[in-house]
C-alpha cells in the first residue's frame, strides 16, 4: 500500500490520480474532510481507505505505520503563506511531520515530503544549500526547519528520504485552496468574471507584470515525485521547478488568449492585450510587502544528476493548455446557473 497524506489537496490528489493510471489503486488517503470542497478532487479516484489526518498521526506515534505500508508521500501541509498563527503551522507542518518521519524510519519505508522553494526567500539563489535558505514566512520557515532536521548530520534514516522543493505550481485540482491558488486560477477566473485580468505593479526594480517566477505544471511535480518512486536508492533534497523563470505578463497572456481561442477571438501579443484593456496592472498590497518573491528559477541541477530527465511543460503550452480546460468547465458551469 502507498500512504498519500494531503491526498484530497491538490498536488496529493493528482498524484493519487497518476498512480491510478498506473493501476495503483491500494492507496490510503490520509486528510481533513473539514473542507467539503476538496472532495471535488477526489470524487473520481480509487483508494483503499481514507483515515483523518489527526487519527493517522494518533496510529503513526502509538503503533508505527500501519502494515503492508510500502511507501508514503507527504504532501499534507498548511500551505496558506499569509497565515499569522505560528504555533499552528509549527505543529501542523513540522511536528506532525516529525512524528511520519519517525515512524517511516522505523519500519524503513521510503518518505517523500513536499517542502518548498519559499525556504529560499525573496532574492536566492535558488540551490539546495543551507546559506541559501532565508524563509520570510511561519510556512517557509517550518518548512526549512524540518528540511534541517530530516537530513541533520548522522540522524537521516537507512530508508528513502526526499524532500521536494516545489516552486510555483499550478494546475488541475486547486479550486480548493482560494487565495492561495495559482495565479493561473485566479486570472482565469477573472477573465471569465470580467473579460479582463489584473496583475501587480512593478516591485524590487521590476516593471508591472515582468517579476519572474518558475511556473511549473502539477503534472511535472507528479512526474518527479513518481520518479523517486521508481528509483529508491535515491534520497536528498532537489528542487522541482521548469529551470526557467517566466514572468506574470506570459502567464497573463497565455491565459488571456487561451480563453479567447474557445470564445472564437484571434490571439493577441502583449502589447496588444494592454492596449485593448484586457490587462491591467494594481498596487502590491501592503501585507505583501517585504514578503514577496518577485523572482525564483529553480536551479535543477541536483534533480537532472539523480536521473530526471523528463522535459518540463513551459508557461505558454502549460498554462495555456489548463486555462482552456479551467475556462471551459467555468463557461459549462455558468450555463447551467
Amino acid at each position: 500500500m502507498i500512504v498519500v497524506t494531503g491526498g484530497a489537496g491538490f498536488i496529493g490528489s493528482n498524484l493519487i490520480a497518476a498512480l491510478n493510471l498506473r493501476g495503483r489503486r491500494d492507496v490510503i488517503l490520509v486528510d481533513d474532510l473539514s473542507e467539503t470542497e476538496k472532495i471535488q478532487n477526489i470524487s473520481d479516484l480509487t483508494i483503499a481507505d481514507y483515515i483523518d489526518k489527526d487519527h493517522f498521526q494518533k496510529i503513526v506515534n502509538s503503533s508505527g505505520l500501519p502494515a503492508g505500508v510500502e511507501a508514503v508521500f507527504h504532501q499534507g501541509a498548511c500551505s496558506d503563506t499569509m497565515v499569522s498563527d505560528g504555533r499552528y503551522v509549527m505543529e501542523v507542518n513540522f511536528e506532525y511531520s516529525k512524528s511520519l518521519l519517525r515512524a517511516c524510519a522505523d519500519s524503513e519505508v521510503p518518505l517523500i515530503y513536499a517542502s518548498s522553494a519559499s525556504v529560499y526567500g525573496a532574492n536566492g539563489p535558488f540551490f539546495e544549500a543551507v546559506e541559501n535558505e532565508h524563509p520570510l514566512n511561519a510556512y517557509a520557515y517550518s518548512k526549512t526547519l524540518f528540511d534541517r532536521f530530516a537530513f541533520a548530520e548522522g540522524s537521516r534514516p537507512a530508508s528513502q528520504l526526499v524532500g521536494l522543493r516545489y516552486f510555483n505550481v499550478y494546475g488541475p485540482r486547486e479550486g480548493h485552496k482560494g487565495r492561495m491558488a495559482s495565479v493561473a486560477w485566479h486570472l482565469t477566473h477573472q477573465y471569465f468574471e470580467s473579460g479582463s485580468v489584473r496583475l501587480f505593479e512593478g516591485s524590487d526594480g521590476y516593471q508591472a507584470g515582468e517579476q519572474r517566477r518558475d511556473f511549473i505544471h502539477v503534472d511535472d511535480v507528479v512526474k518527479a515525485n513518481l520518479f523517486f518512486l521508481d528509483n529508491q536508492k535515491k534520497s536528498g533534497i532537489f528542487n522541482v521547478g521548469t529551470g526557467d523563470a517566466g514572468t506574470f505578463n506570459d502567464v497573463a497572456l497565455a491565459v488571456i488568449n487561451a480563453c479567447r481561442e474557445i470564445d472564437g477571438e484571434t490571439r493577441l501579443l502583449l502589447e496588444e492585450a494592454l492596449y485593448q484593456g484586457l490587462l491591467e496592472y494594481f498596487p502590491m498590497p501592503d501585507a505583501l510587502v517585504g514578503k514577496y518573491q518577485s523572482y525564483t528559477e529553480a536551479d535543477i541541477g541536483r534533480l537532472n544528476a539523480a536521473g530526471f530527465s523528463n522535459s518540463f511543460l513551459d508557461v505558454e503550452e502549460g498554462v495555456g493548455r489548463y486555462a482552456t480546460e479551467l475556462y471551459s468547465k467555468l463557461q459549462i458551469k455558468g450555463r447551467r446557473t
